[in-house]
């Protein structure tokens, strides 16, 4: 079987139009194409300079032509509260289209502004979602589960992919459910840090590029213990349940900032697929949103 790479041919940074966000924060961009072949995006907005009493998040929703300049809505779509479960915040938004129903992962975040678990919406559209609570709790050993990566599996069930924290580290869960909410049947680890290497501490889960089927390749997130994140890519047996290759080096490193104590973050949040092209959508710094054109040889 020949090896799998990939190279970044080209960057852009995306323009959000509307929705008067410029005194904001970007990050977490869940890019996907509807049946129209216009462009969607869902990302979660912070305020800048942010401080204890603020949320930690609010998604909206915007429409693009060309998958880089996106129209927003002036309201979110999903904003914290009234209820408990997300009232500190929503972040990390992840889009599934079933027929005609939309189904919103994301994170919600507690009054403490501290903890938080996997919620999920659904609706007709994404302006019209109804938030309907817990899609995988927390527990006492994995906590603050978020960052879904979710597709169906080959007998019709669905296979979730996940971020939670355990001993200080960020790592990636595997779950299997029969509904978009479960009940779900934990797997064994798709993967793992590696010691001495740039993804030696914290793992959180990427999208799914899909394109060959006997071969999926999840563009993941690592970092070391002071959370310098980068962008690599892992690939997996149909099943995903055996790693057949993954990156050396990263594929996306973030420009160095200013300050050695200043945010080193590149985080990958989803990947499409148009006319042979990849396009992976990604933040740097906590702050700007971009899309790296991919080749893969």
């Amino acid at each position: 079987m020949p090896n799998i790479d990939f190279n970044v041919e080209s960057k852009q940074e995306l323009i959000l139009e509307g929705g008067d966000l410029s005194k904001f924060d970007l990050m977490s961009p869940f890019v996907w194409e509807e049946p129209d072949g216009c462009f969607a995006i869902m990302v979660r907005v912070v305020v800048k300079n942010r401080t204890a009493t603020d949320d930690t998040g609010t998604i909206y929703y915007g429409v693009s032509a060309d998958g880089v300049t996106f129209t927003m809505d002036e309201a979110p779509a999903i904003a914290p509260g009234p209820g408990p479960l997300d009232v500190g915040g929503c972040e990390d938004p992840t889009v599934v289209i079933i027929g005609r129903r939309y189904v919103v992962y994301y994170t919600g975040v507690d009054k403490t502004r501290s903890s938080g678990q996997m919620l999920y919406a659904t609706g007709p559209d994404i302006r019209h979602l109804t938030k309907r609570g817990i899609a995988l709790a927390s527990s006492k050993t994995e906590s603050n589960t978020k960052e879904a990566t979710i597709e169906r599996t080959a007998d019709e069930r669905w296979r979730l992919f996940y971020e939670y924290a355990e001993d200080n580290k960020s790592r990636i869960g595997l779950a299997l459910g029969d509904g978009v909410a479960g009940p779900w049947a934990e797997q064994e680890a798709p993967f793992t840090a590696r010691v001495e290497s740039w993804d030696n501490w914290h793992l959180s889960t990427g999208p799914l590029l899909t394109r060959d089927p006997d071969r999926p390749v999840m563009f993941y997130n690592g970092s070391t213990e002071d959370a310098r994140w980068r962008i690599g890519w892992v690939a997996f047996d149909r099943d995903c349940t055996h790693v057949i290759d993954r990156c050396i080096e990263p594929l996306i490193t973030p420009p160095p900032p200013c300050e050695r104590t200043g945010i080193d973050i590149a985080f990958a949040a989803s990947v499409i697929q148009q006319h042979g092209k990849i396009h992976l959508y990604y933040s740097l710094g906590d702050k700007m949103l971009f899309r790296a054109s991919l080749k893969q040889s």
